[in-house]
């Protein structure tokens, strides 16, 4: 399968300890299966260069999870984001829908305790769903290879987070108007 990374620097060797512990799908390197998706995740940074990374992972042999949005996904990601431990650890990859208040700004209130978790889950199902593809052990660092790394240019950036930024609104909207209805209900 080909996958992307996305970041400040070349990674030919990725480091699956890196990752946040209380990420989405806990500590591992993160990719997608979508360059179009990790084009959009693009940013800048003054004084640094943009590279897309593209590997090949070869998941025989590999002990792979599959997670789509649901009860499980969502309870695993719930998990992970509050330091609990990791309930699939033995998987090698694990590969899922990304929880779209990672890629848009919704102030984190959708696994905070502050909404009950029938909400939650329902405030996640919302909007487009793109895929995460996240190493989680050595084993299958090394079933990663390195294709080479592209560098992105400001323009180039610039036009997929305008991208970004136009379905951004649209889930916040429809977030929104979710909220707006429990509140409704509960008042």
């Amino acid at each position: 399968m080909r996958v992307y990374h996305t970041g400040f620097d070349v990674i030919a060797a990725p480091d699956i300890r890196r990752g946040r512990a209380n990420a989405d799908f806990g500590q591992g390197f993160y990719l997608s299966d979508s360059e179009e998706f990790s084009r959009r995740w693009a940013r800048e940074r003054r004084g640094m260069t943009t590279y897309l990374n593209a590997y090949e992972l070869d998941i025989s042999g590999l002990r792979v999870k599959h997670l789509p949005r649901g009860e499980e996904w969502f309870r695993y990601i719930f998990d992970n984001r509050r330091f609990a431990p990791d309930s699939l650890a033995e998987y090698d990859v694990i590969i899922g829908a990304i929880a779209p208040d990672t890629i848009y700004d919704t102030w984190g209130i959708l696994t905070s305790g502050l909404i009950d978790d029938n909400t939650a889950l329902g405030a996640l199902m919302l909007g487009g769903e793109y895929t995460q593809v996240v190493i989680k052990s050595e084993k299958a660092a090394s079933a990663l290879t390195f294709l080479g790394a592209r560098e992105l240019k400001g323009e180039e950036i610039a036009a997929w987070r305008a991208t970004v930024r136009e379905e951004e609104r649209a889930y916040q909207s429809a977030l929104s108007e979710l909220l707006g209805s429990v509140s409704d209900i509960l008042n």
